[in-house]
C-alpha cells in the first residue's frame, strides 16, 4: 500500500501504477489517472503506452534520453494532452510515435531536440484540429528533422486546406494518411520530392476535381500505387475532364471504379469512369484559370504594342503636332480676346446704344 500511494518502484524495477514486462521489453500505464509522465520508467524499456490518462503537458525531458536509451515505440494516444514542449521527445532511438486522439493546442518544431530524430512512424489521427498545431507541424516537418519519417497519419482532423510545402523535406516517406477531413483542394500542395511515396489516402473528404497540376504530380511519382479517392464530392462538369482522362489511363487508384458524381443534379451518381465528353457538353476550355490567365498575358502583350505604336506616331508627328497645338493656342486666344472686348464694352454705359445697334 506504501508503494501504491507513491506511485513509484525502485531505480530499475516497474512504477506502481503500471505494468512491465521486461522478457517483452515494455510497459503499460494504460487508464491511471496519470498527470505526469513517470519519473522511474525502467530502463530496458522498448515499447511504452501512456494511454488513457489525465496528461496535459510533455515538458522538456518527459523522457529522459541517458535513462531511456533504447525506447523505440511510444504510444500517447487517448489522453488529454495539449502541450509538446521543445526538447520532451529527444529520444535516440524513437522510431514509432502515437499522438491520436489529444487535442494538441502547442507544439514546438523543436520538440525531438535540435538534431534530427530518427522517428520512421508518426501517428496524429485526430490531433490537430488547431490550426496553429498545423503550422508548427508544418514547420517541424519542413525544417528536416524528421527526415526519416516513412508513415505519417493525419486522418480525422478537419483539415479544409494544407500548408504550402509541408511535405517537401520527407523523402523516406512511403505512406501518406490524410483521410476523413474536409480537404476542398491540393493545388497549394506539393508532392516533389516523395519519391518513396507508396501510399496516399484521399478518401472522405470535399475534394471536387483533381487539377492538371497534381496529376502530373501523381504521374512523376515512381512509386505510388495505392492512391484512395472514395467518398469525395467529386463535381461532373467540364473541369473534371482530364481527371477522368487520368483514371481512365492509370493504374495507381484503387478501387477507381466505384467513384461516382456528387453534382450536378443530372450526373449525380454517375461513375466517373463512364463520363464521356457528350456528357459534359464542354463549350469552354477545360482548365479555364490557366486559359483566363493565358488570355491575360496576351491582353497585356497587345496592350504594350498599341502603346509602343502611339508613341512612335506621336514622335514621328512631333513638328506637326507643335504647329497644330500652336494654332489651337492662337485660335483660342483670338477667342478669348473677342470675349474680352464685348465685356469692355458692355460694362461702358456709353457704349451700350452702340453695341445695341452695331455688330461688335
Amino acid at each position: 500500500p506504501v508503494l501504491l500511494g507513491c506511485g513509484s518502484a525502485q531505480p530499475g524495477g516497474c512504477p506502481a501504477l503500471c505494468e512491465c514486462s521486461e522478457p517483452a521489453k515494455t510497459v503499460k500505464c494504460v487508464n491511471r489517472n496519470l498527470t505526469a509522465v513517470p519519473p522511474d520508467l525502467p530502463p530496458y524499456v522498448r515499447s511504452l503506452f501512456i494511454t488513457g490518462n489525465p496528461l496535459t503537458d510533455l515538458p522538456a525531458g518527459a523522457f529522459p534520453a541517458q535513462r531511456l536509451p533504447d525506447l523505440a515505440s511510444l504510444n500517447l494516444s487517448g489522453n488529454h494532452l495539449q502541450t509538446v514542449e521543445a526538447g520532451s521527445l529527444a529520444l535516440p532511438a524513437l522510431r514509432q510515435l502515437d499522438l491520436s486522439g489529444n487535442a494538441l493546442v502547442s507544439f514546438s518544431p523543436q520538440a525531438f531536440g535540435d538534431g534530427g530524430s530518427p522517428l520512421e512512424e508518426l501517428a496524429l489521427r485526430g490531433a490537430l484540429r488547431n490550426h496553429g498545431v498545423l503550422l508548427s507541424l508544418a514547420a517541424l516537418l519542413q525544417s528536416g528533422a524528421l527526415r526519416n519519417l516513412s508513415r505519417l497519419e493525419l486522418a480525422d482532423n478537419g483539415l479544409v486546406l494544407l500548408p504550402a510545402g509541408m511535405f517537401t523535406a520527407l523523402p523516406a516517406l512511403r505512406q501518406l494518411d490524410l483521410s476523413n477531413n474536409s480537404l476542398v483542394g491540393l493545388r497549394n500542395v506539393s508532392f516533389q520530392g516523395l519519391g518513396q511515396l507508396q501510399s496516399l489516402n484521399l478518401s472522405d473528404n470535399s475534394l471536387g476535381v483533381l487539377w492538371n497540376s497534381t496529376l502530373a504530380q501523381f504521374r512523376g511519382l515512381p512509386a505510388l500505387r495505392h492512391v484512395v479517392l472514395g467518398r469525395n464530392t467529386w463535381v461532373c462538369d467540364c473541369a473534371i475532364e482530364d481527371m477522368v482522362a487520368w483514371l481512365k489511363e492509370s493504374d495507381q487508384v484503387e478501387g477507381k471504379e466505384a467513384l461516382t458524381c456528387a453534382s450536378p443534379d443530372k450526373m449525380l451518381g454517375k461513375a466517373l469512369l463512364k463520363i464521356n465528353g457528350s456528357d459534359l457538353n464542354c463549350s469552354v476550355p477545360t482548365d479555364l484559370p490557366s486559359q483566363l490567365q493565358t488570355s491575360y498575358v496576351f491582353l497585356g502583350i497587345v496592350l504594350a504594342l498599341i502603346g509602343a505604336i502611339f508613341l512612335l506616331v506621336l514622335y514621328l508627328n512631333r513638328k506637326g503636332i507643335k504647329k497644330w497645338m500652336h494654332n489651337i493656342r492662337d485660335a483660342c486666344r483670338d477667342h478669348m480676346e473677342g470675349y474680352h472686348y464685348r465685356y469692355e464694352i458692355n460694362a461702358d454705359p456709353r457704349l451700350t446704344n452702340l453695341s445695341s445697334n452695331s455688330d461688335v
